[in-house]
């Protein structure tokens, strides 16, 4: 080994030493670092292109400690799935849905997630892989079932003032309005780019965004109404 190789290794284990005190000092800090780092990196790469040297370095730690609090790549990428599930779930408790006239509600519920979509393409992308390996990581997780069946709740509440105030058809399926708004965003934002080139429409204008929103919020109350 040549002098050159020589420094650049000491170089690597002096930061290794130095990302090591720092995460023992605020190990938090630390974890929600390596999360966020690995966010981004499973979000561009998958999780079968994803790089755990990647997401060390983009959190400023090493893959000692990445291992330390997560064990390894797939439950570290476990780990970003939940958390970006319960991000979305959290943001919108913000709406009080319980306090909201029923088709407000809904219309506020439509906005929100088109607008939460627009501010989380991320979001978008783990999902989309996810999907592609048929929810296997999903699947394990004990954390997002509830949390998933408190926020039907939530909507079936929403929709059956609806229904008792002859707003709403009393088939409604709480899912089935939920499933209309997501999918509504969903295959706008995920598929923008072809759509884009096949029509010769820019979708991200900020004029194509607004309208598509109003037409989410149009096409989920006309399918409930009575």
């Amino acid at each position: 080994m040549d002098k050159v190789q020589a420094d650049a290794k000491a170089r690597r284990a002096g930061n290794g030493g130095r990302a090591e005190r720092a995460a023992q000092r605020d190990p938090e800090r630390t974890r929600a670092s390596i999360l966020a780092a690995a966010t981004v990196e499973f979000a561009e790469n998958g999780i079968g292109g994803a790089r755990v040297d990647a997401i060390a370095e983009r959190a400023g730690t090493n893959k000692r400690m990445l291992y330390h609090y997560f064990g390894d790549k797939e439950q570290l990428y476990l780990a970003v799935l939940e958390e970006a599930y319960i991000g979305i779930r959290t943001a919108e408790k913000s709406l009080n849905l319980s306090d909201l006239a029923p088709e407000q509600g809904v219309a506020e519920l439509a906005m929100f997630t088109w607008k939460y979509f627009l501010e989380h393409p991320e979001f978008l992308s783990l999902l989309g892989t996810e999907n592609l390996h048929r929810a296997r990581w999903l699947r394990q997780s004990t954390r997002l079932k509830e949390l998933h069946s408190h926020f039907i709740d939530k909507l079936a509440d929403l929709l059956d003032r609806g229904k008792a105030k002859g707003l709403f058809r009393v088939d409604v399926d709480p899912l089935n309005v939920y499933l209309t708004i997501a999918a509504l965003g969903y295959f706008y934002l995920s598929n923008q780019h072809t759509l884009t080139t096949i029509f010769g429409r820019d979708l991200m204008e900020e004029a194509s965004l607004e309208a598509w929103k109003r037409h989410i919020v149009q096409v989920t109350l006309a399918s409930i109404r009575r």
